[in-house]
């Protein structure tokens, strides 16, 4: 716990609390006492289907926020819808003007959205749109572009082992998120013409419900059953490529078929520098918090921010305010990068085994 400060007669407590698990934070800043701005109230996703919202989001934002001088409650609704929307009324309750939330689907962050409107509490969507939700602002990298990155990343892969007409399976992410349908319509651009020309064959293509990773590796056992010469997989993301890694290891395949990713977890890295993974999809995270939390103190602040750019809503069919970010395919040539950007530090990275691999990527 901090001690507040002393203002104008008014003693203001800074309060922080660490929930753990739950990912919970929040602060009363100086800002609070002088009521020029007012407070910002952060819902994260989840800790499992990527450790990105704890290790990175988290942790940028609330630097952020710090450094701003704003209040703030960042808390993680735990893949729980009914915790998600509970939050979000708790935030507002506790003086809340603005929500920054990752949807756990359209449907839950819409009813979060109207009911913040209602009460006249701006929502900006952070990573992911909310699909018919209407939100002020949305800060996210390009998707459409992380999915390409992945195709493009796979092919390659591909052509460096000299596969001949391939079978390809596709690992999707959940059906409920719309970054999910961004990827997939991203990598199917590129795949798709492979496979009308008949260069690689299509083989299971099915999507993990809610991100889960143990699920993922049972739709991968069972892809892999049912056609055991699959030679490349589009994993969504490093936690389902991960399970496919798992299972491609149990049959002496890892190494062998080419496994895609994204997020530049440290595993995926990892599994990278090993040879397991052939690439993943960085996204600086910071560049997105940081401009996430630029607009949403503006909007505490009661100004009215502009975004460089706009995407529209196929569901509203209405544009969108959005900050775009540009994603960045990694493969064992510049893993290095991510850790010169300070994404993940060489200290967790190169642990054990890793350590000389590391050297071999020209880690510092």
């Amino acid at each position: 716990m901090r001690k507040g400060i002393l203002s104008l007669a008014v003693l203001v407590l800074g309060l922080t609390a660490c929930g753990g698990n739950s990912g919970t934070t929040t602060s009363t800043s100086p800002a609070q006492s002088s009521q020029k701005a007012g407070k910002i109230g952060v819902i994260l996703p989840d800790s499992k289907s990527s450790a990105r919202w704890e290790t990175a989001d988290h942790k940028y934002l609330e630097e952020a926020f710090k450094a701003a001088g704003i209040a703030y409650d960042i808390q993680n609704a735990q893949n729980d819808k009914t915790a998600f929307q509970t939050i979000a009324d708790q935030m507002i309750t506790n003086g809340a003007t603005v929500l920054m939330i990752v949807n756990l689907d359209s449907g839950t962050g819409k009813t979060v959205i109207d009911k913040a409107k209602s009460q006249g509490v701006a929502v900006i969507d952070y990573d992911r749109l909310t699909l018919g939700g209407g939100a002020a602002y949305y800060v996210s990298f390009d998707n459409t572009k992380v999915g390409q990155l992945q195709g493009e990343g796979l092919v390659k892969c591909l052509s460096d082992k000299q596969a001949k007409k391939p079978i390809v399976a596709e690992l999707n992410g959940s059906p409920t998120d719309n970054n999910a349908t961004l990827f997939k319509s991203g990598y199917d651009g590129v795949l798709k013409p492979k496979y009308d020309s008949g260069e690689f064959v299509k083989g299971p293509d099915q999507s993990v419900p809610e991100w889960d990773n143990t699920q993922a590796g049972t739709i991968f056992e069972q892809m892999l059953t049912q056609q055991p010469k699959i030679a490349g997989v589009l994993a969504a993301n490093d936690g389902l490529g991960n399970a496919a890694i798992t299972v491609l290891k149990k049959n002496n395949l890892n190494g062998k078929v080419p496994v895609t990713g994204q997020d530049a977890t440290v595993q995926g890295l990892q599994n990278i520098l090993a040879g397991d993974q052939c690439m993943t999809v960085y996204k600086a995270v910071k560049k997105e918090a940081d401009a996430a939390a630029k607009l949403a103190v503006a909007l505490a602040k009661g100004e009215k921010p502009t975004a460089s750019g706009k995407v529209n809503d196929p569901t509203s069919k209405q544009d969108v305010p959005a900050e775009l970010l540009e994603p960045q395919a990694i493969t064992f040539d510049n893993v290095k990068d991510v850790v010169a950007d300070g994404y993940v530090s060489k200290e967790e990275l190169c642990t054990g085994d890793f350590a000389k691999k590391c050297t071999e990527a020209g880690i510092q």
